[in-house]
């Protein structure tokens, strides 16, 4: 700023030239404001990618995610699809995913955080599965559009990332499903890749770039998700998005392939029929065999919080359902089974706090039995203890938001301890379809409803 000689006392001076810095500020600010960034397409976005949407207070919402892992031996793609030292190679993958919310533009995240070398990516479409069905090779003709990156159809992922693609103009309704389709020239120079084995859902492989084709005939089925990992939708600021934080339970063991009965599923039919709740969507970060404590198959849930709850688009509220493969994987002793329902508690209380932190909601759930399953019922009864130590502290400690109690939803009333037969898929520890609707049944959809957080919030 420029030095100006003090003026006599009640001068106007002061006043213009206050008055002139002023204009001169204003307009600066107004020219930096009003000009987009170097190699901003229209709107702001990137080169290739739809103008900006004009409606206020609107905002990107997670709308379906997949918990990226490390693929095991027996989850890789099916041969020829799996060489040695790659995978995918001059070979197009197509997938269904089952949206929660819906929207007018889309986006897509690719997770390579568990590659061993960049995932190359050449080309990507998105369309509408034909009659609207989940693990079909076809689409509905004249609704596939191709996906972006910065206005290229190309994308190389280092080892480690994700990429999100442009933002796209195509409808999506709420609770319909959408396929993705991709196509890896050079495929991926590594057999350690990024995948979520218990999708539940039938993806497609097929050798050479089919991205376009209306029907992948003859492709080799496979029930597994490859590298993508989550859509986005944009949405006024009335969507948010519950992430679902657990194991096998939540990830749908048990239930239908290509029906969508998980509990997460059905619970987001109950919101979606309600006003109040009807733009809440439910994503769902879980994974067979996870732990909140050490690392089985994927990362523990304290350590892929950040990614798979805090890095989320346009979360208010997280649900904690998970703690049973802690407890049946201790030793089943009464000291190591008091410090691992210690320990638990102590990764509830840690994913409260970094949770509220971000302004986040947290609900828990408390842990169902797993009398008579064969890995984690010890004799003695010290699992079962400390399954019941955990319930307790769950229900009384007044530390989460609000408490889901799905053990008494699906406990047997006669033999609290073992699941109600009706509900057991025969190991005593997963649930069938009839059982995931007990869950979604057990949870009070007022719980999704948007209202401001309470003073104090977030202090501990």
């Amino acid at each position: 700023m420029p030095c100006f000689p003090h003026p006599p006392r009640g001068s106007t001076t002061v006043n213009r030239r206050s008055a002139i810095i002023g204009l001169l500020a204003t307009a600066a600010l107004a020219a930096t404001v009003a000009t987009p960034a170097i190699g901003a397409g229209e709107g702001g976005h990137g080169p290739g990618s739809s103008p900006r949407p004009t409606e206020r207070n609107a905002r990107w919402v997670s709308t379906w995610t997949s918990m990226p892992q490390l693929t095991e031996p027996g989850n890789m793609p099916p041969a020829p699809f799996t060489q040695e030292g790659s995978v995918l190679t001059d070979a197009t993958l197509r997938q269904t995913v089952h949206v929660s919310a819906g929207g007018e533009h889309i986006r897509l995240r690719f997770s390579n955080a568990f590659g061993g070398a960049v995932l190359p990516i050449t080309k990507v479409t998105v369309a509408l599965p034909r009659d609207g069905k989940a693990g079909t090779s076809a689409v509905q003709p004249g609704t596939t559009h191709e996906v972006t990156f910065q206005g290229r159809s190309s994308v190389s992922v280092p080892a480690g990332a994700q990429a999100v693609s442009d933002p796209l103009d195509f409808r999506l309704e709420p609770g319909s499903n959408l396929t993705a389709t991709a196509y890896l020239a050079n495929g991926q120079a590594s057999t350690a890749i990024t995948s979520h084995p218990g999708s539940r859902t039938t993806s497609y492989l097929q050798a050479g770039n089919h991205v376009g084709d209306t029907d992948l005939t003859g492709a080799t089925p496979t029930d597994h998700w490859y590298f993508l990992s989550g859509v986005e939708v944009w949405s006024r600021n009335t969507t948010s998005a519950a992430v679902v934080l657990g194991d096998s339970l939540t990830d749908g063991r048990g239930s239908t392939t290509n029906m969508n009965d998980r509990w997460p599923n059905l619970l987001q039919k109950r919101l979606a029929s309600g006003p109040a709740t009807a733009k809440a969507a439910i994503v769902n970060q879980a994974a067979g065999g996870n732990r909140l404590l050490n690392d089985g198959l994927g990362p523990n849930g304290l350590a892929r919080l950040d990614r798979d709850v805090l890095a989320q688009s346009g979360v208010d509220w997280l649900v904690v359902f998970e703690g049973v493969n802690d407890i049946g994987t201790a030793e089943a002793s009464p000291a190591a089974q008091k410090q691992v329902a210690a320990d638990v508690i102590a990764a509830y209380e840690q994913i409260i706090t970094r949770a509220h932190t971000q302004g986040i909601r947290v609900y828990g759930a408390t842990l169902t039995p797993i009398g008579a399953n064969t890995g984690y019922d010890d004799p003695d009864g010290y699992r079962e203890e400390a399954r019941q130590a955990v319930n307790t502290w769950i229900r009384t400690s007044g530390r989460f938001d609000s408490v889901l109690d799905f053990d008494r939803a699906v406990r047997d009333p006669l033999a609290p301890t073992r699941l109600r037969a009706s509900f057991d898929t025969g190991d005593h520890l997963h649930l069938n379809p009839a059982g995931y609707q007990a869950l979604a049944d057990a949870v009070p959809t007022r719980l999704f409803q948007q209202a401001p957080l309470p003073r104090g919030f977030g202090y501990n």
